[in-house]
């Protein structure tokens, strides 16, 4: 017995699968003029778009809404089948269908990436798949772009862009006991508390010198200049510019 499983109100497990002579058939008499042709078409094909959203699981977006998007795809497909072509319906389907999750994809992504890296990054996890399939391997980011003929950071940064965002809250370990989340396997050794007490700090040291000590110390520690540049710049002598400083010095350091 099939498991009854609902997708937009519609029981995937009594999902049809109409043969190519028969799509043919009814995209015969849709095109000319019987529409009830093409709810047979939509019907008969929603089991080739549940086939496609696998693909697109595990990207946070519900199944739901890529089955929808799915079958505007598959809608678009149905009216601008051309007959006269040789190829069967799925054949040229199944690639509209993709195209309009992925623009629904790009569309509605947290961080906005640009459509050509995005179309590299897809490109890359085609070229990825082929490459597991004929070697029963994982290919190298080096394999990857020497495959797609570009350069490995390309392929690299395309890849991470279309990456979804984790959350810092997002629980990496739980035992019944404390939780514990991805901030804390994060550590900033830079951004500390006391880095930013020491810059506070810092600041306020600085606010209390002359006009002049904070002229020559932004010259010689921010700007990088010797004392005989900072000297000419302020038109006094290289002494006194040493003796400024060092007064400078003494009193951050009083204050800190």
């Amino acid at each position: 017995m099939q498991h009854k499983v609902e997708i937009c109100g519609v029981n995937t497990a009594k999902l049809t699968v109409l043969p190519n002579d028969e799509i043919i058939a009814l995209l015969r008499a849709y095109q000319a003029g019987d529409y009830s042709a093409r709810a047979k078409l939509i019907e008969g094909n929603l089991r080739l778009v549940l086939s496609v959203i696998q693909r697109f699981t595990g990207r946070g977006e519900p199944l739901d809404d890529l089955f929808q998007v799915g079958c505007v795809g598959l809608i678009k497909a149905i009216d601008n089948f051309n007959l006269a072509l040789d190829v069967r319906f799925s054949t040229y389907a199944v690639p509209m269908i993709i195209g309009e999750i992925r623009r629904y994809l790009r569309d509605n992504s947290t961080i906005r990436v640009s459509r050509s890296m995005r179309d590299t990054a897809y490109r890359a996890l085609q070229v990825k798949e082929r490459f597991i399939g004929e070697k029963q391997r994982e290919p190298t980011i080096v394999e990857l772009a020497k495959e797609m003929a570009m350069s490995k950071e390309d392929v690299a940064f395309a890849l991470d862009a279309i990456m979804e965002p984790v959350s810092l809250y997002e629980t990496v370990y739980f035992d019944g006991g404390d939780t514990i989340c991805v901030m804390d396997q994060v550590k900033d050794v830079k951004n500390t508390d006391e880095s930013w007490l020491e810059s506070i700090a810092l600041k306020e040291a600085i606010s209390h010198l002359a006009p002049r000590e904070k002229q020559i110390l932004s010259l010689r520690f921010f700007e990088g200049k010797t004392q005989m540049e900072v000297a000419g710049e302020i038109h006094i002598s290289q002494a006194q510019v040493s003796r400024l400083e060092k007064n400078a010095i003494e009193k951050i350091k009083k204050q800190l």
